[in-house]
């Protein structure tokens, strides 16, 4: 008796889709957690929420190509699937779908437009980024009719325009849940594991810098923008990196911000050739 429960607790591992539909095809009530590998502690914390909300939880698992506007940023992406199976096993989640790209693609392919106005940030730095991540959320959103799907706030604006383009087509709610950090206050990425000591520890003192920075803001919206560009400058030169913008934006619309409504502070950097993006 102990065996065969042990049996059905183990989490089911699935490669194409035919056997994705017949493993979820009875299943309503379950959350949806999509991933790119290299599982950390943040993709823990939107497991634990998803087994908090919902009954069951399918992980992905799919290193996108159509996201990457650099072949070479797709090669290195950090990759250990035997790693991410281990930590998932003892995250007890009920499955774990890892397809492989002609799976995925295997239908016509149709990609999203977006908006002129949303093309802020990583849309206007990224050339193609977040149409391939929208294109590959359709798909995975198609395939896996979740309740709801679980995705970090790190990634602020592919979350806010996941759920501005495709929740209401899925009817699938999109819960954003907090950016978790170190010790050392370095928001979690599986990017991190391409950092040495050094770019790790200057990493952090420029969050450390930018998370007591926010806290300071008391300045109007015109001081703001001559105060950004001082921060931008200043922080390229001490620590040799190479920022791509750094803005305050409404944490509803990404409309730049005036301080009289929630915002963030945004920032997205190159160190050592890895480039990172947070906010606060």
């Amino acid at each position: 008796m102990f065996y065969l429960l042990f049996y059905l607790l183990q989490m089911k591992i699935i490669k194409n889709i035919l056997d994705l539909n017949k493993a979820i095809k009875n299943f309503k009530d379950f959350g949806f957690v999509p991933t790119m590998g290299g599982i950390h502690d943040g993709h823990i914390s939107l497991i634990k929420n998803s087994q908090k909300n919902c009954k069951k939880t399918i992980v992905s698992i799919f290193v996108n190509p159509t996201q990457f506007n650099n072949k070479i940023d797709f090669k290195k992406y950090p990759r250990n699937i035997v790693k991410d199976i281990k930590i998932l096993k003892k995250c007890k989640i009920e499955y774990l779908f890892i397809p492989n790209t002609n799976e995925i693609y295997s239908s016509k392919r149709k990609r999203i437009k977006i908006d002129k106005k949303d093309k802020v940030m990583c849309a206007k730095h990224r050339k193609g980024h977040f149409e391939g991540v929208l294109e590959v959320m359709s798909k995975l959103l198609n395939l896996i009719t979740a309740k709801s799907v679980f995705m970090g706030e790190k990634d602020y604006q592919q979350l806010f325009l996941i759920r501005k383009y495709l929740s209401k087509k899925y009817r699938t709610k999109i819960i954003g849940c907090p950016i978790i950090r170190d010790k050392n206050k370095v928001a979690l990425s599986t990017r991190n594991k391409l950092l040495n000591k050094k770019n790790y520890y200057n990493v952090s003192k420029i969050a450390k810098f930018l998370l007591k920075t926010k806290k300071n803001f008391k300045f109007n919206s015109k001081k703001l923008s001559f105060s950004l560009i001082k921060i931008k400058k200043d922080l390229e030169k001490e620590y040799q990196i190479k920022i791509d913008y750094l803005e305050c934006r409404n944490s509803k619309n990404l409309k730049i911000s005036n301080l009289k409504t929630n915002y963030k502070l945004f920032i997205a950097y190159h160190i050592n050739n890895v480039r990172l993006i947070d906010n606060f």
